[in-house]
């Protein structure tokens, strides 16, 4: 099973008898699993079924799912309205009583409001009704297995996106840990020159608070940490790739991690160089997270 994106849109038609209806699903990125229906009068009944049936190709996302009944190859039905048409006529014989009128012609009447009535053919008996319903709720079915497959599609490339922006950080995480100001000699020159400008600054500085600052620019210059924190990063983001399991969560949560390390190792970059690196890595690091957001 590869990455699923939250992206997608399917399509299914269906007939039956005279009747023609196609549906549509969309799905974009969510927090959690949303769908809302937009169906014909008659078919609110089938809502439930519909999203428990969608619920078993989607896990997360917002859809939408709407379905369409073909008026123009569907039966209709066309009837006149007796009690507006009786109506419609009293009125004209109390006006010929009292004026002179031409008599009206009948498509002259027909054409009033209300007069004729045209709509769906109503189905005849349940059994009808529940072919009807039955073949929709099919129809529906192949709809959303064609959703499915649109955003595996789609997360497949979502992963090759993904696992390029991962080797990006990767290449930018070896250039940190192999940048001169990252290593242990270059961290050593500033840590002297740090502390021989605090004894400087403050003779009299006691040996064991000397021992406390001089541990703290240590911890301040000291980058290892961080990129070895961006490796496990790295390690864990593609396992999640390889898992096969609903994975946008997870990624979500490890971008903010890349974030953080990120953001640490420009705040503690002691050159123009490292910290170039650093920002690399952050603008990666936000591009991976908006890709994120589309995993389900």
């Amino acid at each position: 099973m590869s990455l699923i994106s939250m992206t997608g849109f399917a399509r299914a038609d269906g007939t039956l008898g005279d009747a023609r209806w196609h549906w549509e699903l969309r799905s974009v990125n969510g927090k959690g699993f949303d769908v809302r229906f937009r169906l014909p009068q008659g078919f609110e009944a089938l809502e439930a079924r519909l999203r428990e049936e969608l619920g078993k190709y989607v896990k997360r996302g917002n859809c939408q799912a709407s379905l369409t009944i073909d008026k123009t190859a569907s039966a209709s039905a066309v009837r006149v309205n007796e009690e507006a048409l009786r109506a419609v006529l009293e009125a004209v014989t109390r006006l010929q009583r009292d004026i002179e009128l031409m008599p009206p012609r009948p498509e002259g009447i027909l054409a009033l409001k209300g007069v004729l009535e045209t709509g769906e053919a109503e189905v005849e008996d349940d059994d009808a009704r529940a072919a009807m319903q039955t073949a929709v709720f099919k129809t529906f079915s192949e709809a959303a297995a064609g959703l499915a497959a649109a955003r595996a599609e789609e997360g497949q490339k979502l992963a090759d996106i993904l696992t390029e922006q991962l080797a990006r950080i990767e290449a930018l995480t070896a250039e940190a840990k192999a940048s001169p100001a990252a290593s242990l000699e270059a961290m050593r020159t500033r840590l002297k020159t740090q502390v021989s400008e605090l004894l400087g600054a403050s003779p009299t500085l006691s040996e064991e608070r000397l021992a406390q600052e001089a541990a703290l620019l240590a911890t301040k210059a000291d980058v290892r940490e961080e990129i070895d924190r961006l490796g496990a990063h790295i390690s864990q983001a593609r396992e999640l790739l390889r898992s096969g399991e609903p994975a946008g969560r997870r990624l979500d949560f490890l971008t903010q991690e890349f974030n953080r390390e990120s953001n640490t190792l420009c705040s503690k970059a002691a050159d123009v160089a490292l910290t170039r690196i650093g920002l690399d890595l952050k603008a990666v690091v936000d591009q991976l997270r908006e890709q994120v957001q589309n995993v389900e």
